[in-house]
């Protein structure tokens, strides 16, 4: 398998995740996208100068956190979460009382993750992509026991939200 073979299988097969990641951490669809490609990039050169990476995935992710929050850092304007655009992308089958109900249900759901710390919220997106305690850690620079504590306390944050 030649090295062009392998990115493109790693992007195929993460790429996704990447610009869900990006997008949670705050970027702009646009500047998410190139981010993505940007982390691919970055991938193929690091191979081709024989860097040694022993997991693609956390690699990726770290890479992406850093440019993903560079990036942020240099947008004009952070948005925040619009009810009214998860409103029209919901199902149109809910009636309009099931509407308001699922539309009231996502906008705790946001005001609770919007509470919890930085850290909580990435640990708990990164899990939520898939990625392993252990390479969450690699990512973020903190710990696999780190990345546990504070998955726990996001856990327990949002059941306390969930249950009022």
């Amino acid at each position: 398998m030649t090295l062009q073979d392998q990115v493109a299988r790693l992007f195929e097969e993460t790429r996704d995740d990447v610009y869900r990641y990006l997008l949670t951490i705050g970027l702009h669809p646009p500047q998410a996208q190139e981010a993505t490609q940007e982390v691919f990039l970055r991938l193929y050169t690091a191979l081709k100068r024989n860097e040694e990476i022993r997991n693609h995935r956390a690699w990726i992710f770290r890479v992406a956190h850093n440019l993903g929050l560079k990036v942020r850092a240099q947008q004009s304007s952070h948005e925040s979460y619009e009810p009214e655009i998860e409103a029209r992308m919901m199902d149109p089958e809910l009636n309009p009382e099931q509407s308001l109900l699922e539309r009231e249900r996502m906008v705790r759901f946001h005001r609770a993750v919007e509470g919890l710390s930085e850290q909580q919220r990435r640990c708990l997106f990164l899990r939520l992509e898939g990625l392993r305690y252990p390479e969450i850690g690699s990512a973020l620079g903190i710990s696999p026991s780190a990345v546990g504590e504070f998955l726990r306390r996001a856990l327990t944050r949002l059941k306390k939200v969930g249950d009022e």
